[in-house]
């Protein structure tokens, strides 16, 4: 399979477009791809899981919330997901469980700090079962 997710260079954000086999795959690399511009992932370990349940108007919807509700998670918990696991979803929903760690500043180095996941130039792509968006540091 191909890459996962690149990051894109944008004037003051920083892009992010995910590839999946399907567009759930899709989705849920684009959260791994914000987790690795925020650390390096390979420090973080999967040992708390938590479920996520987003439900949205549609597809570019969905992306935002999805990506601002992991951001939510590390704002109000500290905690940095490393992978995630499909449980359902449709264009208009998604539930998954996200698998990480609370962040601990003696292991885990802050690459780029990211405020949140914006609508400029969001894209969801059913056919090639790819997403992109900008996110705003």
């Amino acid at each position: 399979m191909r890459n996962k997710y690149k990051t894109i260079e944008h004037t003051a954000d920083i892009g992010l477009v995910a590839y999946g086999e399907n567009l759930p795959e899709a989705f849920l690399n684009a959260g791994i791809g914000m987790s690795s511009i925020m650390v390096d992932l390979r420090t973080v370990k999967a040992d708390t899981r938590i479920d996520i349940i987003i439900e949205e108007d549609d597809p570019e919807k969905l992306l935002f919330e999805w990506l601002n509700r992991l951001l939510y998670y590390f704002d109000t918990r500290s905690i940095i997901f490393k992978r995630f696991e499909l449980i359902s979803f449709a264009s208009n929903r998604l539930e998954a469980s996200g698998y990480g760690e609370k962040y601990n500043p003696l292991r885990h180095i802050i690459k780029t700090g990211v405020k949140s996941a914006t609508f400029h130039k969001i894209m969801v792509d059913e056919k090639k079962n790819r997403v992109r968006v900008l996110l705003d540091i």
